[in-house]
C-alpha cells in the first residue's frame, strides 16, 4: 500500500535542470534505491527489464499526471499506468547508462522523455500521444523505432497505420487542464495536425505470436506500443516485451486488468485476441539499453 506523504512542490535549482516537480519523499528515496541497484547489476544484464521487474505489483493508477492545475514534472513510483511505466523504466535505464546514481539527473531525464524536445513548456509540451513522444526521442536520439531490416525487407512490419490524431480535442472535457480552456484546445490541435498524416510500420496481431527468430526484431526489454483502430487515436496501450519461457512474446505492463504493474500470462497474441481493436505494435528501442 502506498504511503501517504504530503505532496512536494519545489522548485528546483540545480546544474542544468530547473522545473516544478511534484513527488513525494518515499519516490526519491525510491529512485536512489532503484539506480544504486541498476548500477550493481551485471554487465549484460537487460537494463528496461531489470527495472520493469523491480516494479512489479505496484498498483494501477490512471491519470496520475493530470493531478495539477497547471503543467508539472509529476513523479510517481507507487501508483502508475502503462505510459508512466514505461516513462519510469526509460529515465532510469537513461541515468544508469549515462553512469548516474543522482535524482536530479533522474529528473533530467524524466523531463527529457516525457516532454516534446525534452522540456517542459506548459500541458501542450507533453508527449500526449504515443507517436509524439516516439519523434521527439528519436529526434533526441534516446530511443529508435525498429521497422525494416537492413536490406529493405519490412516483415514481419507488414502493416502500416496513417495517423489521423484528433481524440484530444475532441473531447476536451475528458482532461482536466483541457476543459474550458479554448487556447490550450487550439494548441492541441495544433499538435494533432502536426503530427497526422504521417505513415508508420507496425506488427500486425496476426503475427505476434509468431517464435523468436521469427520476430528477431522485437527484443526483451523493447517498449511495445499496441496499435488501435479507435478514432482519433493513434496507440491504445503500452508495455514492454518480454520473451516467455514458452518461446513466445508476452507483454510486462501496467495492466488495468490486473490493477497493477504485471508480466502478463497471456502471451501478447492471446492478449490481443480478446481486444478486438488493437491491431497491432509498434517496437522502439531505448538507445545503449
Amino acid at each position: 500500500m502506498r504511503i501517504h506523504f504530503l505532496y512536494l512542490c519545489l522548485a528546483f535549482c540545480l546544474p542544468g535542470f530547473a522545473a516544478e516537480v511534484v513527488y513525494t519523499k518515499a519516490d526519491s528515496l525510491r529512485v536512489v534505491e532503484l539506480l544504486s541497484k541498476g548500477a550493481a547489476v551485471q554487465q549484460g544484464t537487460n537494463l528496461p527489464l531489470f527495472y520493469a521487474h523491480q516494479l512489479e505489483n505496484v498498483p494501477y493508477v490512471a491519470a496520475t499526471l493530470e493531478k495539477n492545475k497547471t503543467e508539472k514534472l509529476v513523479v510517481n513510483l507507487y501508483e502508475l499506468d502503462c505510459t508512466t511505466l514505461v516513462e519510469t523504466v526509460v529515465a532510469l535505464t537513461l541515468t544508469t547508462v549515462h553512469g548516474s546514481q543522482k535524482w536530479s539527473d533522474y529528473l533530467e531525464w524524466l523531463e527529457k522523455v516525457r516532454y516534446r524536445g525534452g522540456h517542459r513548456d506548459g500541458y501542450a509540451s507533453r508527449n500526449h500521444y504515443f507517436s509524439q513522444w516516439i519523434d521527439s526521442n528519436e529526434e533526441l536520439k534516446l530511443v529508435c523505432e525498429q521497422h525494416a531490416t537492413p536490406s529493405g525487407n519490412f516483415f514481419p512490419f507488414t502493416k502500416t497505420q496513417k495517423l489521423d490524431l484528433h481524440y484530444m480535442s475532441q473531447h476536451p472535457n475528458s482532461y482536466p487542464m483541457l476543459k474550458g480552456s479554448d487556447a490550450l484546445q487550439k494548441e492541441i490541435r495544433c499538435y494533432e495536425e502536426a503530427s497526422s498524416g504521417k505513415v508508420v510500420r507496425y506488427i500486425p496481431s496476426s503475427l505476434v505470436g509468431r517464435d523468436k527468430q521469427t520476430l528477431k526484431y522485437v527484443q526483451d526489454g523493447d517498449i511495445l506500443a499496441i496499435v488501435t483502430s479507435k478514432d482519433g487515436l493513434d496507440v491504445c496501450h503500452l508495455g514492454l516485451a518480454e520473451w516467455g519461457k514458452d518461446g513466445k512474446l508476452h507483454l510486462f505492463n501496467a495492466s488495468s486488468i490486473h490493477k497493477k504493474v504485471v508480466y502478463e500470462p497471456m502471451t501478447l497474441q492471446q492478449y490481443m485476441s480478446q481486444h478486438p481493436t488493437q491491431l497491432g505494435i509498434r517496437v522502439i528501442r531505448i538507445n545503449g539499453k
